[in-house]
């Protein structure tokens, strides 16, 4: 029997290297706003039994206007999250049902993730308690001190975090409450407070196409990734024109 999860989608943040008129989280790929692919990914789940969104306030009339009526028809709930992201989750943590056994937080602006990975990693959380998605990271790294070159890193243990990360309710809910003893400025994800504690993080391998949008030129390689991957099939009786719709 599968745990009871709930989706935290963070989408409260500034965005401020993506310039432009729209925050990245609300731009378009492919056709649909970035942040309501990522909650697609779990609206459709029967083991997903809460979505929470966070947005900024000064987003709250154009997430109502522009998408209130497909959030109502997911049952998503919104709120309002922090400055930082940790704030955000700190938040949507209190809005948690009792009854939730595994939390999973998604970046709003990682839309290409699949339905097999964050099925892989929900798993690995039921299994071990803390599971995240990660890459290996295949280019050549370089620290750099003064514009100059230190070393080169090696790089065969090293791994690119991902989202969806999932945890256990109460080891989630342990680990923010233990803020107060972490550096908040070193926090990066959520994977970072649970190590903190001292309880290991599983990963679940992941690769580069599970990428996250950051810059103008990411939504091109986003809409790449997503054209590149067998379309789902129709259901009922397929017409003769429905090659064409695709």
């Amino acid at each position: 029997m599968s745990k009871k999860v709930a989706a935290i989608i963070c989408a409260a943040g500034p965005g401020t290297r993506f310039g432009g008129k729209r925050k990245k989280q609300f731009v378009d790929v492919a056709g649909r706003a970035v942040f309501l692919r990522s909650i697609e990914l779990f609206s459709d789940r029967d083991d997903v039994k809460q979505i929470l969104l966070g947005i900024a306030k000064e987003d709250e009339e154009i997430v109502k206007v522009s998408w209130g009526a497909k959030l109502s028809f997911f049952h998503v709930k919104t709120f309002f999250g922090g400055q930082q992201r940790f704030e955000t989750i700190r938040k949507a943590l209190e809005l948690l049902k009792d009854d939730i056994e595994l939390v999973a937080v998604h970046d709003a602006c990682r839309c290409c993730a699949t339905e097999q990975l964050v099925t892989d990693v929900l798993a690995k959380a039921a299994e071990t308690g803390a599971a995240i998605p990660a890459a290996p990271v295949i280019a050549t790294i370089k620290q750099v001190k003064d514009g100059v070159v230190v070393r080169t890193v090696d790089r065969s243990d090293l791994y690119e975090a991902q989202t969806p990360q999932v945890f256990e309710t109460s080891l989630l809910k342990k680990a923010y409450a233990n803020l107060a003893n972490v550096d908040a400025s070193a926090v990066t994800d959520d994977a970072f407070l649970v190590e903190a504690l001292g309880h290991p993080v599983a990963i679940v391998e992941s690769d580069a196409s599970n990428l996250k949008i950051t810059r103008p030129c990411d939504i091109a390689l986003a809409e790449a990734v997503l054209k590149s991957r067998p379309k789902p099939l129709p259901q009922g009786p397929v017409g003769p024109y429905a090659e064409a719709e695709w």
